[in-house]
């Protein structure tokens, strides 16, 4: 069994002796910052972080798709800051794989050619299967015994006695409720949806009624996703979806 473990405190795990991370979405900064919000890049911060995270038995890094934020098109920003960017990561890792995500149209311009971009459908890594999130995996991806998944920038909700309202990046671990179907002889038994990285994106409280997850395996009925357990990014387990969710009559926020 391929060993997996989340990263103290840090949106990344460790499968095998490789780091997963997903979201890096570089150039969000430009997109906010024509919307009026004076913010410099975290790019740098990201690289720190993901070269912080990386134990001496990590040679590996798999980026989990959406290393580009503009869809479509592209920044001067992006355009400036993603090739050095993975050039400064080859100076701590061995193999950097990117499974192209929504948001990665043309990644293979951006990126130096000794990164490997592998299909929307994913890649395994012995017995965990790898996926951005938004198409459906590859039969042998879908065969492995737990399937990651990135795309929905998981948080949670905290609504307190008086209606104010707090959101933390989460970690999502839930079972797969069929073992089978007619497109997927196999389906992994579990499976876990990891917070994005850059934290400039916030997050998407997966515990509100209001919002629905996207892309096609957590509202396909394969899983049972009232049944998953939140977990912080120190580890704290907060107990199931379904005990968790945050009622519309609850989220009013009073006028001061």
């Amino acid at each position: 069994m391929t060993s997996m473990q989340p990263v103290y405190n840090v949106p990344a795990l460790t499968v095998g002796n490789a780091l997963v991370i997903g979201d890096l979405h570089i150039g969000v900064e430009s997109h906010m910052r024509a919307k009026g919000f004076h913010i410099v890049s975290r790019t740098k911060e990201m690289l720190k972080e993901i070269e912080e995270a990386a134990d001496d038995c990590v040679s590996r890094l798999v980026v989990l798709g959406d290393v580009k934020d503009s869809v479509p098109g592209s920044t001067k920003q992006e355009y400036a800051e993603i090739p050095d960017f993975f050039e400064r990561l080859f100076e701590r890792f061995d193999v950097i794989d990117v499974v192209r995500g929504n948001h990665d149209t043309g990644i293979e311009g951006f990126l130096p050619g000794r990164v490997k971009v592998r299909p929307a459908t994913g890649m395994a890594l012995g017995d965990v299967g790898l996926v951005h999130g938004h198409r459906w995996p590859s039969a042998e991806v879908m065969g492995c015994r737990t399937l990651v998944m990135a795309h929905n920038h998981p948080a949670v909700m905290f609504v307190d006695g008086v209606g104010k309202i707090m959101t933390e990046p989460c970690w999502i671990r839930g079972r797969f409720v069929k073992g089978s179907t007619e497109e997927y002889p196999v389906l992994p038994e579990s499976f876990v949806v990891i917070p994005a990285f850059n934290r400039m994106l916030g997050g998407s409280p997966m515990n509100s009624e209001d919002v629905e997850p996207i892309g096609p395996i957590l509202g396909s009925g394969l899983v049972d996703f009232d049944g998953s357990r939140f977990y912080l990014l120190d580890g704290v387990d907060l107990g199931k979806r379904s005990d968790l969710m945050v009622r519309k009559s609850r989220r009013t926020v009073p006028r001061a």
